[in-house]
């Protein structure tokens, strides 16, 4: 299953310059890299990314990653994905620009059945 990762320009910058990311500050305070499913993805942009421009939606298939991907409840007692490891850029399956129009970030359509 696919799940999703939204980066600022300079983190997604990083990451590929460096190979692997701890994750943006909220992931490195929380000690793992926080991801959403692709329901959970919009409601993620819109809480924690309201208005911002210059995004990047990445998108991580879980059984490459193994042990280190856990389940974990967070908003509203959803089940969310949580990396408990650094996030490797050969971890993505791939990587877009995530455009802001009308104060909405626009997803890729049938994100959420690309993901099953």
């Amino acid at each position: 299953m696919l799940i999703f990762k939204i980066f600022r320009a300079d983190e997604w910058a990083a990451l590929r310059k460096d190979k692997e990311t701890a994750g943006a500050p909220i992931d490195v305070t929380d000690g793992y890299v926080h991801f959403s499913t692709a329901e959970q993805a919009a409601e993620t942009a819109a809480k924690h990314f309201s208005g911002e421009e210059g995004l990047y939606l990445l998108a991580v298939e879980t059984d490459s990653c193994g042990q280190d991907i856990k389940w974990e409840k967070s908003r509203g007692d959803a089940l969310f994905p949580h990396l408990y490891r650094k996030l490797a850029l050969s971890d993505l399956v791939w990587a877009q620009p995530l455009p802001l129009l009308d104060g909405v970030h626009q997803f890729p359509a049938g994100l959420a059945e690309a993901s099953a």
